[in-house]
């Protein structure tokens, strides 16, 4: 009976000895993290990874770079097969030097001739143009619009982006995991006068050839929208970005019915005025679809990068301007657009819906991505 007791005791002892760790142990299980908040703020700009998936880098000087640097944005510089301003194999040059002097921060998406078009060989050679640049480290192809508003056939025809002789090039693209960028067609601004244009009559005044309500001789607009139509069903397996909304920035409505039906395609934002004017038209709506597309919408700026004598002035001009952006897209302030489109308010998208529209969407639309080290 002693030992009994003394064995109690003894139980009683370790009980009592081990009663304050359970305890303490029950007080650390109940305590939980604090949640982060649903919505950046203006002070988040900084440290949040971001993407700019459509730059033009027209020089070799770096201080549109180094803002970026500082503003946490890494760029995709893209090439293009345009009549004007740098030729197309010293956009390349350029971009290969950036490449390397920025690796993981800059890269690049390359393209290829069309003034061979009518060339036998054109699509072995386009294909092989690709694979070099490939090679050296571009990451997507970019097609541009004279595809449909300059490139005619032997026969004078328009050839347009669903052109038997492009499908070789694509399915090769789409074979290799090479994503497509294009610029396909114009806003539809681009077929009215230029008294009528809300936001693009700037730029057709000084671009009259491709204004097309001056040239009823070229594609329509809804050609342009039909011909893409018909090259993603053509193929289905090749990831594609199209820039400037889709060429369908005045309707999200329509813009919806593509990304519904193709799911291999994506949009580029690089059309900032006209999501400034679905705000203020339809506040709700223009919301509730960044959030429903929220996987399928890239940050995107398209700004010519040019040499500058004031190297100051430019990196503090493209720093508010991403700023802009970036209260638009993370608050609900009052906001005013230089365009004459008047006040409007921030979209105030959830932090999820932000970091895939500046992040997380490149990185998975475009899989040649390296993070910078």
């Amino acid at each position: 009976m002693r030992n009994v007791r003394k064995f109690s005791c003894l139980q009683l002892l370790t009980f009592l000895l081990f009663l304050p760790s359970c305890i303490d142990t029950r007080k650390a299980s109940t305590v939980t993290k604090t949640p982060e908040p649903l919505y950046y703020s203006a002070r988040d700009f900084d440290s949040v990874d971001k993407f700019d998936t459509h730059v033009h880098l027209n020089t070799y000087d770096t201080p549109y770079i180094q803002q970026a640097i500082a503003d946490n944005i890494r760029l995709l510089d893209i090439v293009d097969d345009r009549p004007f301003g740098i030729p197309m194999a010293e956009q390349e040059n350029i971009a290969l030097q950036q490449v390397k002097a920025f690796p993981g921060r800059v890269v690049f998406a390359t393209t290829f001739a069309t003034n061979n078009y009518n060339n036998d060989n054109w699509s072995e050679e386009a294909i092989a143009k690709i694979k070099l640049a490939v090679s050296n480290g571009a990451i997507a192809v970019k097609i541009w619009k004279n595809v449909g508003m300059d490139l005619k056939d032997r026969n004078g025809n328009f050839v347009m982006i669903d052109n038997p002789k492009l499908d070789p090039v694509l399915a090769y693209m789409a074979k290799n995991h090479i994503p497509l960028i294009a610029h396909l067609g114009e806003p539809r601004e681009c077929w009215m006068p230029l008294d009528q244009m809300v936001l693009h009559k700037g730029y057709y005044s000084q671009h009259p050839e491709y204004h097309m309500y001056l040239h009823p001789e070229y594609p329509s607009y809804e050609s342009h929208v039909k011909a893409r139509d018909h090259m993603l069903e053509k193929h289905p397996d090749l990831k594609f970005i199209n820039a400037h909304l889709g060429s369908l920035e005045w309707s999200l409505d329509e813009l919806a019915k593509r990304l519904d039906k193709y799911p291999n395609m994506a949009v580029d934002l690089a059309r900032m005025p006209e999501l400034f004017l679905h705000a203020k038209n339809d506040w709700e709506k223009t919301r509730n679809f960044f959030i429903e597309y929220q996987d399928r919408l890239l940050y995107a700026t398209d700004v010519q990068v040019a040499q500058t004598s004031d190297p100051l002035a430019m990196k503090k001009s493209v720093h508010n301007s991403r700023l802009r952006y970036w209260t638009f897209f993370t608050t609900d302030e009052k906001m005013n657009d230089s365009n004459g489109i008047g006040e409007f308010k921030g979209l105030k998208l959830p932090r999820e819906v932000v970091d895939k529209i500046y992040c997380k969407n490149a990185e998975s639309w475009f899989p040649g991505i390296v993070k910078d080290n």
